[in-house]
């Protein structure tokens, strides 16, 4: 096993622009191209695909290399991720989730056995792993999900309802946080490991949503579903707070598919104005196009130096959640409010599918309900300040 520490990976400028560039390349001759067309159609990564992705490496980038991954840094993942991002969100997508997702979540918690089983096939693309947290009555409320995992002897049979499911009836392994025993809130839950072709296992109609249409989302039906007892990741009570201590990281994914959108729009803007001629002259000379520019290049690199930070934390070995919570609430908004402006620099064209800045603005409005929604990041950024939690949760009658 290897013994090399976070620091002493840590990465030099050259290597990450250099990865950067590749992932650059990638992106632009292999998805842009179609980019447009596959959001209009709707279509999702094919297994082929994934493999092609895995192919490169980039499935496994951040994950152990005794299970097949590179063992690299958190940030050189993310390279990855912000530079497909910027033209395709589905690829960026399964780079997200395989190194900074659920995968990733296992590689930290699970047991040896499970990493052993599960982790080999999502670096090779055979296999992909969603996670199943929200509920029809459980979203920014998590802890009042209430599908259940009932341990009998050496099997658990799951049993619930799973909502907004971000690759949902596309995945073959989900991490289904369920309740495992009786007790109220979030000591009562754990998680657990179910394949998609175990009996039970249903899918619902896949959502027609606003952005995000090359990223399926489902719900996840689960009527009486067996899995042996092994498949537990983690157990009440302790469970829920190890599952959202990791869930840091996976906020760090979502920071960076924001923070992609927001770069792209600004540098689309960036050559826009230059050789967009109004009254004569290229629009970039009048004042107002100039200050709207600026706004975009402040917000852009206050969400970059936000979500760095909370990156080099994180590969040092010492995530912060303050720090993730702040790079995701800032990063979020940010990208909706570059992507509009984007839009209005760019008149009539910003409107059309052409030239891609509708899609970023549909699509930033979808980060920003992922993963914990701005003003929950906002709640846990003043928990973490005052170093107290707030019951959100009206007073229970005596």
């Amino acid at each position: 096993m290897s013994t090399t520490t976070a620091a002493d990976r840590a990465d030099t400028a050259d290597e990450l622009d250099d990865l950067r560039a590749v992932a650059k390349e990638v992106a632009n001759e292999r998805y842009a191209p179609f980019a447009e067309q596959w959001d209009r159609d709707r279509s999702t990564i094919s297994v082929q695909e994934r493999r092609y992705l895995a192919e490169l490496g980039w499935l496994g980038i951040a994950l152990p290399e005794e299970f097949g991954g590179a063992g690299g840094t958190f940030a050189q993942a993310l390279v990855v991720v912000e530079e497909l991002a910027k033209v395709y969100s589905p690829a960026a997508f399964q780079v997200f989730e395989a190194n900074v997702g659920p995968a990733q979540h296992l590689a930290r918690i699970g047991t040896e056995e499970q990493k052993r089983q599960f982790l080999p096939g999502i670096v090779s693309g055979e296999h992909t792993m969603a996670v199943g947290i929200s509920e029809p009555d459980a979203g920014s409320a998590a802890t009042d999900m209430v599908t259940k995992a009932e341990i009998r002897d050496d099997i658990v049979v799951v049993r619930g309802l799973k909502r907004w499911i971000s690759n949902g009836g596309e995945a073959d392994r989900y991490l289904v946080y369920a309740r495992m025993d009786d007790t109220p809130g979030s000591r009562g839950i754990g998680a657990v490991i179910v394949e998609s072709n175990r009996p039970g296992v249903r899918f619902g109609r896949r959502e027609r949503l606003m952005g995000f249409r090359g990223i399926p989302s489902a719900d996840v039906i689960f009527e009486d579903v067996e899995v042996p007892v092994e498949n537990i990741v983690v157990r009440p009570p302790d469970g829920f707070r190890k599952l959202f201590s990791n869930f840091s990281i996976e906020r760090l994914g979502n920071t960076t598919m924001s923070l992609a959108l927001g770069q792209a729009a600004l540098d689309k803007s960036i050559d826009y104005v230059q050789q967009r001629l109004q009254f004569g002259r290229p629009i970039v000379e009048f004042q107002s196009v100039q200050l709207t520019l600026a706004d975009m290049a402040l917000q852009v690199d206050a969400a970059r130096l936000l979500r760095d930070r909370a990156v080099a934390s994180l590969d040092a070995g010492t995530p912060s959640t303050l720090e993730v919570s702040l790079a995701k609430c800032a990063a979020n908004e940010m990208a909706k409010r570059v992507t509009d402006m984007a839009m209005a620099l760019h008149g009539a064209n910003g409107y059309s599918e052409e030239y891609g800045l509708e899609r970023m603005h549909r699509d930033a409005h979808g980060w920003a309900l992922a993963g914990g929604t701005p003003a929950m990041q906002r709640i846990r950024i003043v928990s973490e300040i005052l170093g107290r939690g707030f019951d959100q949760r009206p007073p229970r009658q005596s």
